[in-house]
């Protein structure tokens, strides 16, 4: 169980009801975990596991906005092309794969993939490029390293059609990177500096498990997570963009942030950077945006 603490806030002036900070709550990691029945197919997230924590956090660390704030959102698509009689091939296995009987089923698919080659090889046109289809692929089986296109291309300057389309091939996870600046301007700050490095700290590492009286560490928990705010007073920014859950990946701490080694009467350094990497846990889907609370500013 981690531990919670006091709330920190750098620098300590007053946050009044038109200022605006960032908010970083240290959340309790809780595993999206998975049906083992075999049940359901309906996979959950650690958005959705994590929302009691994020609701009851272990602590609040509250800094200024930093300077250049971005916001990336990104998906994958790809190039894909299929020939004509790859498609034949891939309805033929589909109808197989829908017989309960697979016998039956290779059978059916046989037949259907014979029809549409039947079709295909009404002119001579396409009975040769079935024909450069299956010596390509008779030629490949003997050692031979040779394609379909090949084929086409020396002796009939021709290539199959591949139907190129750019298809959608997946989500990505966002990242956000942060660098803050640091100058305690007094030994209350200077503590609070010192605080707040050590739970960041503390907190993206991985825990020794004791799970099953192991108490050597056979096994490693996973680290705390971040949640993360924009805020004005004690309301949601009204413009800036929301978050999802975060893992901190990378800290990096510049103890000489003026460029000199310099520091007060109790060590503190005079100034730091301190510089942030988080990585969210799961994807922004478009209904994200549906189920947005308020629907405040411009979403995730």
């Amino acid at each position: 169980m981690s531990k919670k603490f006091s709330p920190l806030r750098y620098p300590n002036s007053r946050i009044d009801t038109d200022s605006d900070y960032l908010e970083i709550r240290v959340v309790e990691y809780q595993p999206p975990g998975l049906d083992t029945s075999g049940e359901s197919a309906l996979i959950g997230t650690s958005t959705e596991a994590l929302q009691e924590n994020i609701e009851n956090p272990l602590g609040f660390i509250f800094l200024p906005i930093p300077e250049n704030i971005q916001d990336s959102n990104a998906v994958n698509w790809g190039d894909d092309s299929i020939n004509g009689i790859a498609a034949l091939g891939v309805g033929a296995a589909m109808k197989a794969m829908k017989n309960p009987n697979l016998a039956k089923g290779a059978v059916e698919g046989a037949k259907t993939f014979a029809g549409g080659m039947q079709d295909v090889i009404q002119d001579k046109g396409s009975r040769d490029l079935a024909a450069s289809f299956f010596a390509s692929k008779a030629v490949n089986i003997l050692g031979g390293n040779t394609s379909l296109d090949g084929i086409l291309a020396r002796s009939s300057g021709q290539i199959v059609n591949p139907n190129m389309e750019l298809l959608f091939n997946g989500v990505t996870l966002r990242s956000f990177s942060f660098t803050f600046d640091l100058a305690p301007r007094d030994e209350r700050e200077s503590d609070t500096i010192k605080r707040m490095l050590r739970i960041f700290k503390q907190n993206m590492q991985a825990k020794k498990s004791s799970d099953g009286g192991n108490a050597s560490g056979l096994f490693l928990r996973s680290p705390n997570v971040f949640q993360l705010n924009y805020k004005t007073g004690r309301r949601n920014h009204n413009f800036l963009h929301k978050f999802k859950p975060m893992a901190l990946l990378n800290m990096a701490i510049n103890y000489t942030g003026a460029g000199t080694y310099a520091t007060y009467d109790d060590t503190t350094p005079v100034h730091m950077k301190l510089d942030l990497s988080f990585q969210e846990l799961n994807p922004v889907y478009a209904e994200d945006y549906d189920s947005e609370e308020g629907k405040e500013g411009v979403g995730f």
